[in-house]
């Protein structure tokens, strides 16, 4: 089972296996691509809405690699969508791509090349320069903001 991003649908992509996505790919989608989501709909895509449980195990998974900041809820309901299915999620998303591959969820790109490695992201503060592994609003020395820093660059 093959998971469609909304990416999916702009660069009209094709498989012969069985696919699949949910209702909120519909709302990001517009001109010709809703077509296709509605004919393929119509073709017999499975739309599938994954349980809060699973949804709520993708958020901490987005947490954990930092990615959750940068992920819309669309986007954390696609990877449980795809996790509970046993599928590959099919995307160019990089934030994606990274907590599926976190989750051990396949990913299959379009567009653009996938990740090279998964990355848990580092958070640097702004203002004293300190970094955190998790995400916060604001630095809790300085109270700064935090921006999100690749820990390969540290």
């Amino acid at each position: 089972m093959y998971v469609l991003d909304s990416s999916a649908f702009i660069n009209e992509y094709h498989t012969s296996n069985d696919i699949a996505t949910i209702p909120m790919v519909r709302d990001e989608l517009e001109g010709e691509s809703v077509y296709r989501y509605d004919a393929m709909e119509g073709a017999g895509m499975h739309i599938h809405i994954p349980d809060s449980e699973t949804t709520e195990r993708i958020r901490r998974a987005a947490r954990e690699t930092g990615d959750l900041s940068v992920l819309s809820d669309t986007d954390v309901r696609l990877v449980a969508a795809t996790f509970e299915l046993d599928g590959t999620l099919v995307t160019d998303d990089y934030a994606m791509q990274n907590v599926a591959e976190k989750l051990n969820v396949a990913v299959e790109v379009i567009a653009r090349e996938g990740i090279d490695e998964r990355r848990d992201w580092l958070f640097q503060c702004q203002g004293c320069g300190r970094e955190f592994d998790e995400q916060k609003d604001r630095c809790p020395i300085c109270g700064s903001p935090l921006s999100r820093k690749n820990p390969s660059n540290s």
